[in-house]
């Protein structure tokens, strides 16, 4: 279930390449990358929810905000953009 759910987003991510603008590039390039080491986490486990996927990519993405890696702009834009790609994924 998290494979075929990690395909929706990472469709979503492949189909706004052509019109997304050098922000959305970067935030999706950006989270792309928390989302795979994610999967890979969440398939050693049990929980293999969209909700479960949802939790350890936000915590992933909240640990490096806590490191200093996005600035508050960029941390607004990943955020925003994670919350947008969950949602319609899970439709």
């Amino acid at each position: 279930m998290i494979a075929e759910f990690e395909t929706r987003i990472l469709a979503l991510i492949d189909e706004m390449v052509e019109t997304a603008s050098d922000d959305e590039l970067f935030a999706s390039g950006y989270l792309r990358g928390h989302l795979t080491l994610a999967v890979a986490d969440l398939e050693h486990g049990e929980d293999h929810s969209p909700e479960a996927l949802n939790t350890a990519v936000s915590g992933s993405l909240e640990k490096a905000i806590h490191a200093g890696e996005l600035s508050p702009r960029d941390q607004s834009l990943v955020l925003g953009m994670w919350d947008n790609l969950y949602q319609k994924a899970k439709f």
